[in-house]
């Protein structure tokens, strides 16, 4: 049970009261399910709110870490959520291999049709996803596939940010209301290099080996043959120490990575968003 430090506040009861009409009002849906914190979260609720009429869908491909796809599965499972996976091929399109500014889009557009073919075949009425209001704020070109599939957003609706979401998670006892944010790992890889197989394999390792050292949070970014690795900033005096530097050394060397460099900056989600020109930005057109 929550503590009684761990009660919404009135405003956010209110918000969470508007997200629960809303999906009943919808009637059926099928939540694009990631994983992560806000699409968890709609799937608990949207089932606690529609029972067997709903169903949580997970994209799987080689941009989706096991490890990620297998937390994903596992959660709805110790919830009773039903779930399913659809296998997706964005790898086998030239527009999204190319990588530029509009990657996601593709990605997304893809989902987004499947999820469509699979509602009219079962009967669902919508097609639900985790946009938060936080979410307005960056740029996500994914979010112009939703419009044009007609998705809806329930979480944006009830007017929720991250944070009061991560909020809700908690006071329902959600064991990922903490979760750290985990982008697909194509976002790993630097605008303009093409994502291949290969490459995706590279980065889930070289982060896999990098968890396994102790850290949590982090990035490993693509460069070719330089590795390009984040990590917090209360993170980043651990890993300054030759020791560490060597093992780091070798265990990305072992993957294929000629070059392993440390960003002073740390851990920032988007950061190759930084170095797309205004104009790449601009032509993704309305992002909501």
């Amino acid at each position: 049970m929550p503590s009684e430090i761990d009660k919404p506040s009135e405003e956010l009861e209110h918000k969470l009261a508007t997200l629960r009409a809303s999906l009943a009002a919808l009637g059926s849906l099928l939540v694009a399910y990631s994983g992560g914190t806000d699409s968890a979260y709609l799937a608990f609720l949207a089932h606690q709110v529609l029972g067997p009429r709903m169903l949580a869908v997970i994209a799987d491909s080689p941009s989706l870490p096991r490890a990620e796809l297998a937390a994903a599965l596992a959660f709805a499972q110790e919830h009773s959520i039903p779930v399913e996976t659809l296998a997706t091929q964005e790898l086998a399109n030239p527009d999204y291999q190319r990588n530029d500014a509009q990657r996601c889009f593709h990605c997304k557009d893809e989902l987004f049709t499947l999820m469509e073919q699979l509602r009219s075949a079962r009967g669902f009425a919508h097609i639900a996803y985790g946009r938060n209001l936080d979410d307005d704020g960056d740029f996500r070109p994914g979010q112009r596939a939703a419009v044009m599939h007609h998705a809806v957003a329930p979480l944006a609706a009830a007017r929720l940010h991250k944070a009061e979401i991560r909020a809700l998670a908690r006071a329902a006892g959600l064991s990922l209301a903490d979760k750290p944010a985990s982008a697909c790992l194509s976002s790993r890889i630097e605008y303009g290099r093409a994502v291949t197989a290969e490459a995706l394999a590279q980065v889930e390792a070289a982060e896999a080996a990098l968890h396994a050292l102790g850290f949590t949070q982090l990035r490993v970014r693509h460069h070719g043959e330089l590795a390009r690795i984040e990590l917090t900033r209360d993170e980043l005096p651990r890993a300054l120490s030759l020791d560490l530097f060597d093992q780091i050394s070798r265990e990305l060397r072992t993957l294929g990575f000629r070059y392993i460099t440390l960003d002073l900056e740390g851990f920032r989600s988007g950061s190759m968003n930084v170095l797309l020109p205004a104009s790449s930005i601009l032509s993704a057109g309305p992002q909501s």
